[in-house]
Formats: structure tokens, C-alpha cells, sequence
């Protein structure tokens, strides 16, 4: 499937993505980008030999998928100044608790919308990203979306889009878990006497070395760990600390707050 595509941003998302598919070779011909800053319009064109734009205009007639990449807060503004340039194609939204029907309020019409929640690991093709198809969403679209997506990482689809704060907030948000639970990790060895330089290797190749084992294995997280934990060892010692502070019900809370986060944003930044 060889679709031509405009990019309404041209941020750290839109540039994973662009790399992405080209390097697979998905696009008919390198997208359009629309982008207020001319900066990074020319850093866009270097590196990709892209068409840019500093706003929506007739250039924009005849792509398949409109993939808009820009902040929540500045939704409104780029979906009201691409409406009247949209045509028949596919809306792919990635911003964070903005809804559908916002969406199509601004744009001035009902349109097939996907949402789309990207982590940050796209940028080196290792992301994961939920998806929700409005009705209007054709098979196709559907399938477009998802190689679209696909370029940088893997897909998951949810059925209900109150899903999507979920996803936002477990996989959006959930690189910055991770990386501050390897900065407890790496802190901890240096108090113990290890230099920075090991502590960061150790912290990283030990998180890094986990995630693998635990994808290349068929048994459950929890009889994974419970693999390395001995009765009376090290590692009983060390979750059982765990245990007694609730760390799991913490993080349960945090994802939570996260979520709440994502639901209050698509308030305050939709339709008005």
C-alpha cells in the first residue's frame, strides 16, 4: 500500500515517522509537511527532500491520509486551517486527549478520524502506539493507519476511545517511567561504591536484558521474577522492601493521575 501523505507539524513525531516510512519504501512519494517554522522546514527538507508548506494550502489536494502532529493546544488552530484543504482523505490525530468529535468540529465536517497514541520510542522505530477508528473509518483507512504506525514500532487497537487516556497513560507517558526507574536503579549502585560509568551499564543492560527475556518468553511476568527470587536471597530481600512500601499500588495511582491527566486535557483543549 503506496499512499501520499501530508504531515501537519514536523516535530520530533512527524520526523520519526517520515524516516520510518521511507526507509520501508510505504509512500507513493515523500509527503507534504506543514510547518510555521522555517527552521525546521529546512531542516526537514535537507534531510528528507520533502515538499514543505508554512500552512495548509491547494498543495495538500489529493493525499490519502492528513496526519496532524502537533500539540494539544494547538489543535483547534491546525485543524480549523486545514479543514477547507482536507478533501477526501484519512484524519490520523496524535495529540494526547483531543476527541474525534472535537476534531471533526474543527475541521468543519464529519471525516474518518483515527487516533493515534505514539510513544516516544518511534523515534528509533521501537514504539508502540494505540489506535481508534471512528465509524467513518473504512477498512482500508483502518489498514492504512496501521502501516502507517507500523513504521515506527508496533500497533495496538482499543474498540472505545475513552480507552485512548488508558493508552496515553500506561504507554504514552510510560517511557519516562521506565527511565526513572533506571535513574533509581543507576543512583542506587553509585551509592553502593559503583562508579557512574558501571552503574549506568549495569541499570540499562539489566532493564534492557529483562524487556528481551521477557518477550522471547511464553510464561508470565509474575513466574519470571518469581525465577530469580530465592527464598531468604538478595532479591526476596529487595522486593519484599518493595512490598511493604506499596510501590505497586503507587504506580498504579500515577498511571491513574495520567490518565485523569489526558481525560481534563481533552476538556480543556477541545471544542468550545
Amino acid at each position: 500500500m503506496r499512499s501520499r501523505l501530508a504531515f501537519i507539524g514536523g516535530g520530533n513525531m512527524a520526523t520519526a515517522l517520515i524516516g520510518g516510512l521511507l526507509a520501508k519504501g510505504s509512500l507513493a512519494a515523500p509527503p507534504v509537511v506543514v510547518e510555521p517554522l522555517a527552521a525546521v522546514r529546512a531542516a526537514l527538507e535537507t534531510r528528507f527532500d520533502v515538499e514543505t508548506l508554512d500552512a495548509p494550502s491547494e498543495r495538500l489536494a489529493g493525499c490519502d491520509a492528513f496526519i496532524i502532529a502537533v500539540k494539544p493546544q494547538q489543535m483547534r488552530a491546525a485543524t480549523c486551517a486545514l479543514g477547507p484543504h482536507l478533501g477526501a482523505g484519512l484524519v490520523i490525530s496524535i495529540a494526547a486527549g483531543i476527541g474525534s468529535a472535537s476534531i471533526a468540529q474543527w475541521l468543519g465536517r464529519n471525516v474518518p478520524i483515527v487516533r493515534a497514541m505514539p510513544n516516544t520510542p518511534a523515534l528509533i522505530g521501537a514504539g508502540i502506539t494505540g489506535l481508534f477508528a471512528t465509524p467513518l473509518v473504512s477498512p482500508e483507512q483502518r489498514a492504512l493507519a496501521d502501516q502507517l504506525l507500523c513504521a515506527v514500532g508496533s500497533t495496538v487497537w482499543v474498540e472505545r476511545e475513552g480507552l485512548l487516556d488508558a493508552v496515553t497513560a500506561v504507554s504514552g507517558s510510560g517511557p519516562a517511567y521506565v527511565f526513572y526507574f533506571i535513574e533509581a536503579l543507576e543512583h542506587a549502585a553509585r551509592e553502593l561504591g559503583l562508579s557512574a560509568e558501571a552503574s549506568a551499564r549495569l541499570a540499562l543492560g539489566t532493564f534492557g536484558g529483562a524487556i528481551r527475556l521477557a518477550e522471547a518468553s511464553k510464561d508470565p511476568l509474575a513466574v519470571l521474577r518469581e525465577r530469580v527470587t530465592s527464598k531468604g536471597g538478595t532479591t526476596a530481600a529487595a522486593l519484599a522492601h518493595l512490598s511493604a512500601s506499596e510501590v505497586e499500588g503507587l504506580i498504579s495511582e500515577a498511571v491513574r493521575a495520567a490518565a485523569r491527566r489526558a481525560e481534563e486535557m481533552g476538556r480543556e483543549f477541545g471544542a468550545q
